[in-house]
C-alpha cells in the first residue's frame, strides 16, 4: 500500500486525542495553570510577578492571596481581586476551567459544530449552561481583522427552514423565489490567504452587499462573483455565469466560499436543526473563525481561543433578551 506524499512546503496540522487532552487536564490544578500561563506566559502561576497586569485597570502592581479568597489575586491599583476569569466571556461562571478546556477542544475540533445537547451531556452540566457556554464562545470570534488584499470571492446564502415543512399560512405569506422567508448571509473569501469573513444581512441589494465588500476588501482588489445584477456595480470585478450554467471560467469562479457555504448548510442540516435569526450572526462568525484557524495545531487553535474571549463578556440577560428578531429554539 502506497502512502500519500505531503505537499511541499506544508505542515502537517498536529491535533490531540481524547486521552492526550485528558493527560493535560487531569484535575482543576493544571486547567487554572494552562489558562494563566496562556493569558499571562511570562508571569509564574501562584507567584508574585510583575508580567500579570490587572484585568481591570491595567496596573502591574499585583500580588498573590496566600488564601485564594475570594480571588487568586489582588490589585495595589484599584485594590480590588481578580482571577484568570475577569474580564472575559468565562467571568462569572462557575463551571470549572476543566470542563471549559474540554468544551474548548470539542468546540474547535468539530468542523460541523457542537450542540448544546452534546456539551450537556460530555461535559455533565446542564442544558441551559451548555447553550450559554457554546453563545460565549461564539463571542470570541466577534471582531475582524483588517482588510483583504485580493482577489476574493463574493457570495451570498439563504438560511430558513424549507417552505414544503411550513404550515400553510405561512407558505401564503411568502412570495418571490426559493429564498422569501429566509435571512440573508454575505461572504468574502481570500484565496491568497483563505480567510473567510461573513455576516447577516437585512436585505440583499446592490447598496447593502457594496457596503460590506469595501468594509473587508482593499481598494482595487480583483473580486469574483456570479451574475447575480447587486454585483454588477462592482470596480474589477468579473462573474461567472451560473445562469447558463457555466461554474469556471478561467480564474473566475466562487468555489471557495461556495465550501464555506455548504460547511455552514451541513451544520444547520445536521448538528443544529435550526438557527434563529436571532443568533444566526453568532452562529455565522463561529463557523468563518473556526475556517481561519483550521490549519492551526489543536492547542494552538485553543489557546487564541482563550485570547479570543479576553475582553468580551455575553451575559445570560443580555443573551435572551428581546433584538427584534425571531428567538427560535435553542440548539
Amino acid at each position: 500500500m502506497t502512502t500519500k506524499k505531503k505537499a511541499p512546503g506544508k505542515a502537517h496540522r498536529k491535533g490531540i486525542s481524547l486521552l492526550q487532552l485528558g493527560e493535560l487536564f487531569p484535575n482543576e490544578e493544571a486547567a487554572v495553570q494552562w489558562f494563566e500561563t496562556v493569558r499571562w506566559p511570562d508571569a509564574v502561576t501562584g507567584q508574585e510577578s510583575e508580567d500579570r497586569p490587572c484585568p481591570r485597570c491595567g496596573d502591574c502592581d499585583t500580588h498573590v492571596i496566600k488564601s485564594g479568597k475570594p480571588m487568586p489575586y489582588r490589585c495595589r491599583g484599584c485594590k480590588r481581586y481578580f482571577s484568570v476569569r475577569t474580564g472575559s466571556v468565562l467571568e462569572c461562571s462557575r463551571l470549572p476551567l476543566r470542563k471549559w478546556a474540554y468544551a474548548m477542544y470539542l468546540w474547535m475540533t468539530s468542523l460541523k459544530g457542537v450542540s448544546s445537547i452534546k456539551l450537556h451531556r460530555d461535559l455533565g452540566i446542564t442544558q441551559k449552561s451548555a447553550w450559554h457556554l457554546a453563545h460565549r464562545l461564539r463571542e470570541a470570534f466577534s471582531g475582524d481583522p483588517g482588510p483583504f488584499d485580493g482577489p476574493v470571492e463574493v457570495d451570498e446564502v439563504y438560511m430558513g427552514g424549507k417552505r414544503k415543512n411550513m404550515h400553510q399560512k405561512q407558505r401564503d405569506q411568502l412570495e418571490g423565489r426559493g429564498a422569501a422567508g429566509k435571512t440573508a448571509i454575505i461572504g468574502i473569501k481570500d484565496r491568497p490567504s483563505n480567510q473567510v469573513r461573513a455576516t447577516r444581512v437585512p436585505n440583499v441589494t446592490s447598496e447593502t452587499l457594496s457596503r460590506f465588500i469595501m468594509e473587508h476588501v482593499k481598494p482595487g482588489a480583483k473580486s469574483y462573483t456570479d451574475d447575480s445584477r447587486v454585483y454588477l456595480k462592482l470596480p474589477n470585478h468579473e462573474a461567472v455565469r451560473h445562469s447558463v450554467g457555466e461554474y469556471v471560467r478561467g480564474q473566475a469562479h466562487t468555489n471557495g466560499i461556495e465550501s464555506f457555504w455548504s460547511m455552514l448548510k451541513r451544520a444547520y442540516a445536521g448538528t443544529f436543526h435550526k438557527m434563529s435569526p436571532k443568533h444566526l450572526e453568532r452562529y455565522v462568525r463561529e463557523f468563518s473563525g473556526r475556517h481561519n484557524v483550521r490549519e492551526l495545531d489543536t492547542l494552538d487553535q485553543m489557546r487564541l481561543l482563550v485570547m479570543a474571549v479576553v475582553g468580551r463578556r455575553l451575559m445570560y440577560r443580555d443573551l435572551t433578551a428581546d433584538n427584534g428578531l425571531d428567538a427560535g429554539a435553542r440548539s
